[in-house]
Parts: C-alpha cells; sequence; structure tokens
C-alpha cells in the first residue's frame, strides 16, 4: 500500500472495543434506534466515529440499521437497504425530500440503556 494511503487510513479499533460496540448494539431492542455517538458515550467514549468504524468494519451481523446519525439520518449509504428493517420493526419515521428519503424519529425511539 502506498504510504500516503496509509496515512489516511484509520488505526483498526483495539479489540475490546470492537466487541464491547457489537455487544452494546446487539442490546438496542427492535424499533429503537441510538446514534453513534450514544453507542459511544455508553461505553465511555467520545468516539463516534471509531463506533462508525466498527460498524463499517465488523457490523454485518449485528443490527446496524439501529445506529442511525445525528439528526435520525439512517447509515450513511444505506438508506435503502435500512428502510425495510425500520418498517417491520415499527420504527417511526418521516418522510423527508432529501436522498435518503426519510429521517428516524429519534425522540419517540431513541434507546437508553
Amino acid at each position: 500500500m502506498p504510504q500516503a494511503a496509509a496515512a489516511r487510513r484509520a488505526p483498526e479499533p483495539p479489540a475490546g472495543f470492537v466487541e464491547a460496540v457489537l455487544a452494546v448494539v446487539d442490546d438496542i431492542p427492535p424499533g429503537c434506534v441510538a446514534t453513534y455517538g450514544d453507542v459511544a458515550a455508553i461505553l465511555g467514549s467520545r468516539g463516534a466515529r471509531a463506533v462508525g468504524q466498527v460498524m463499517a468494519r465488523y457490523g454485518s451481523d449485528a443490527p446496524w440499521w439501529r445506529v442511525v446519525r445525528a439528526g435520525g439520518r439512517p447509515p450513511s449509504g444505506h438508506a435503502a437497504s435500512a428502510r425495510p428493517h425500520y418498517d417491520a420493526e415499527g420504527t417511526p419515521l418521516v418522510a423527508t425530500t432529501d436522498e435518503d428519503g426519510y429521517r428516524i424519529v429519534i425522540a419517540a425511539c431513541r434507546w437508553r440503556p
């Protein structure tokens, strides 16, 4: 890998952090959501971006759609694939005119352990 590309790549999160993030995400009940920042805060961290990295790299077997961006936006680039999960779980949504087409109503379904 060229040196410049290696420098831009985010460092691998510690293994314990990966397992902790995935455990928190697995605990989010159907129909509820948490933001990346919420998951980080539950773990005593301010690393919302690190949570995003974990979800991008390791979250495919977890209920990834339950971790959303601040403001209720679905995971970046996954609005279409997340929508059936929200509909099936009864997650409250509101239509928008942006590229995602909807937002999650966080005030109605934010999970706090």
